[in-house]
């Protein structure tokens, strides 16, 4: 596992029901229990009670990776293929989906995990990585 330090720009992915394998941009405020555990702030995940307050969740370290490689994060009007795996950003997060189809300038994505179908522009889209064993895996290639 990655150890992250404070101020460290990190991704959080959600194990709650109706976002599992969504990722949130957040930043380490700090490490707790021998870095098992992390204090993070959320980029885009507000306070329930104050919706001007940046949420702040403590988090297990298996759902915590670094950022994505800034190619990948800032691709805009890319080219994406049926089928292909990609990362669609929702929600204030990144939600992993398969490309079903495109219309003008509009990609349609597919979601697993919700079931629906929605279209994005090809500059809310990236390609789907995955962090495993302190390295970024590529899903590139079509199934």
């Amino acid at each position: 596992m990655a150890v992250f330090f404070k101020g460290d720009k990190v991704e959080v992915c959600s194990k709650e029901e109706g976002f599992l394998g969504s990722y949130y941009e957040a930043k380490v405020v700090s490490s707790l229990n021998n870095n098992t555990r992390y204090k993070v702030r959320y980029k885009n995940l507000v306070e329930e009670e104050d919706q001007t307050q940046p949420l702040v969740e403590i988090v297990s370290a298996d759902e915590v990776r670094p950022m994505p490689p800034s190619v990948i994060v800032n691709r805009s009007g890319g080219v994406f293929n049926y089928l292909e795996k990609v990362d669609a950003f929702d929600n204030d997060g990144w939600w992993a989906g398969r490309v079903t189809g495109k219309q003008g300038l509009k990609y349609y994505v597919y979601f697993e995990t919700t079931g629906d179908e929605l279209a994005y522009d090809a500059s809310r889209l990236r390609n789907h990585i995955e962090w495993r064993d302190h390295h970024w895996v590529s899903f590139k290639k079509r199934f």
